[in-house]
């Protein structure tokens, strides 16, 4: 599998999919799920709840909207919007997302920072436990992976976070 790190915006990036890092009642008004729903349209808000609940650990997948991208992955992070998560929390819905990605057979996948807003989780922490997630994932699909943020913090604890891993740190 390969993984990239791209300074872009969730929103702008053209893939199979994008990990929404949800909450189980698929809400989508803060943070990263309101950008996606901002952009994507009211209707990918209105899956996601239609699914819900959605554990942390599980994942669902709808329809992307006006999104460049053509599913959206909703892994909650919380079980409730605003709820201070820990790492494993960030691990256990990257887990699902991507098992969910190979389920639908997704080429492409893009993640963004996941638990780092109302979660609470510091950007170094989230980003190693994406990556982890990502490297232990042995599965058919994707074959590419995307860690996408706007914010300069993030892609470079995405970069620090993939190159312990090659070191094995």
């Amino acid at each position: 599998m390969q993984i990239h790190v791209q300074q872009t915006e969730i929103t702008d990036i053209s893939v199979d999919a994008v990990v929404n890092p949800a909450n189980s009642q698929g809400t989508m008004g803060e943070g990263i799920a309101e950008a996606i729903r901002r952009r994507g349209g009211e209707e990918i808000e209105a899956a996601a709840k239609s699914a819900a609940p959605i554990a942390v650990g599980a994942a669902t997948v709808t329809k992307a909207g006006s999104l460049p991208a053509k599913h959206v992955i909703h892994a909650p992070t919380m079980d409730r919007p605003g709820v201070k998560v820990g790492a494993e929390h960030i691990r256990r819905a990257a887990r699902a997302a991507l098992i969910a990605a190979n389920a639908n057979s997704f080429q492409e996948v893009a993640f963004p920072s996941m638990g780092t807003g109302a979660g609470g989780v510091e950007a170094a922490e989230a980003a190693r436990a994406i990556v982890e997630e990502i490297r232990a994932h042995k599965r058919a699909f994707p074959h590419k992976v995307y860690l996408v943020d706007p914010s300069d913090e993030m892609i470079e604890a995405f970069e620090l976070a993939l190159d312990n891993a090659q070191l094995g740190l």
